[in-house]
């Protein structure tokens, strides 16, 4: 039987699989170093090549691919909205379980797999944006504004706070000391692993709280607009608008990156010019990351084949985001291999792209035996209140 599913649309599917790339290529530097974040390189590995790799990540997709991937959350809440009009059902109902599965799945993943899980903090936010459903667009945009230009100033404001006061430079035998400490914990034991991500949660949880929050939730917002307006399905009609992403993201966004990437590699020493560069970012990524929205549009609608072979992974991201978890922490962690801190910025970088290209593999092979990806039928079904098909018969929709 062919499972009943709302419209999809085949780039967007595309767009949500390149955000998956540029989600791992960040998150499997948490695994692999337990100095990721830290105010100090790894002594192991701070060769002018591994700082070179970092400054490139840094620039190209830190702070930019979770704003993407809540941009496209706000985005496909507007096509959850048709779905349940269509139904005939309460939207708030449904939005709520789903909401309420999702948290589920991020705080197993938090616990388990990686502190730095972003579901728990969009199963929160998606209740704001489920109240701020009815807004008017301008008024989303203002707030949306808002939300990233007042976090950006906070954090601006502390940089300039910490200038003023020459602060002492970090404490590096007590942050070597953390991470040796880390490092072992990751490497001990499946319980271990575990106590060790309880021990990170509060840290993590402020930086979503004070950082990602307001930002994922004006990205959020963004998506709303966009999606109310099929921005992202009628590209035709958008151009201008795509032109001025463009414009935008290279002048500005671009620039405001490769502050942040230096401040980040090579003045992470410099708590001040950290915090700048840092506020500098929180302020342009948003721009960056709608060039980049703008540019991997148009090449999806260049390329059919392109976009064949990103959908699948896209049209199961929930499931590929966690499987990428749980295949670092197999060979980060105690849970597998442990190579924590044993393996430089190169090929750490060569298994996120190994990876990605399995995930590609398995996800075209899974979506055509099946209408949806392990993790979202299930949510699926939290959403529903009921069971979905879980197969569907091959016909002309076939890997859309």
């Amino acid at each position: 039987m062919r499972a009943a599913e709302p419209d999809r649309i085949d780039s967007v599917d595309a767009l949500r699989g390149f955000a998956l790339l540029g989600i791992l290529l960040v998150n499997i530097g948490a695994f692999a170093s337990a100095f990721y974040g830290k105010d100090i390189p790894d002594p192991a590995f701070d060769a002018p090549l591994d700082r070179s790799l970092r400054f490139v990540i840094a620039l190209l997709f830190e702070t930019k691919f979770y704003l993407l991937f809540s941009f496209l959350f706000g985005y496909s809440f507007t096509l959850q909205m048709r779905s349940a009009d269509k139904a005939g059902a309460s939207l708030a109902q449904r939005m709520r379980r789903r909401l309420a599965g999702l948290g589920l799945f991020g705080a197993l993943h938090a616990v388990l797999l990686f502190h730095g899980d972003i579901l728990t903090s969009y199963a929160v936010l998606g209740l704001a944006l489920l109240a701020l459903r009815h807004r008017p667009d301008p008024q989303l945009l203002r707030l949306a504004a808002w939300l990233i230009g007042l976090t950006a100033l906070a954090w601006g404001l502390l940089a300039g706070l910490l200038s003023l006061l020459e602060p002492l430079p970090p404490d590096r035998a007590a942050i070597l000391a953390e991470a040796q400490a880390a490092t072992h914990a990751y490497r001990d034991s499946a319980a271990g692993v575990v106590a060790q991500h309880l021990r990170e949660l509060p840290g993590v949880a402020a930086l979503l709280l004070f950082v990602q929050a307001p930002c994922a939730l004006a990205m959020f917002l963004l998506g709303l607009v966009a999606g109310r307006r099929e921005f992202l399905a009628q590209l035709q009609a958008h151009r201008d608008v795509m032109r001025r992403l463009l414009g935008l993201g290279l002048g500005i966004g671009l620039p405001g990156a490769a502050c942040y990437a230096y401040s980040a590699v090579y003045a992470a020493d410099s708590p001040a010019l950290a915090l700048a560069g840092f506020a500098i970012s929180l302020a342009s990524a948003p721009l960056l990351t709608g060039a980049y929205i703008a540019l991997a549009m148009q090449s999806l609608e260049r390329s059919p084949a392109l976009r064949r072979l990103l959908a699948p992974a896209g049209r199961m991201a929930l499931s590929n985001y966690l499987l990428q978890s749980l295949a670092c922490a197999l060979i980060f962690h105690a849970y597998g291999l442990g190579l924590i801190g044993q393996l430089a910025p190169l090929p750490v970088l060569g298994i996120a792209l190994a990876l990605f290209a399995l995930q590609l593999l398995l996800s075209r092979w899974w979506m055509g035996r099946f209408a949806y990806g392990w993790l979202e039928w299930l949510l699926r079904a939290i959403t529903l209140g009921r069971w979905p098909a879980w197969r569907h018969s091959p016909g002309p929709a076939e890997g859309r």
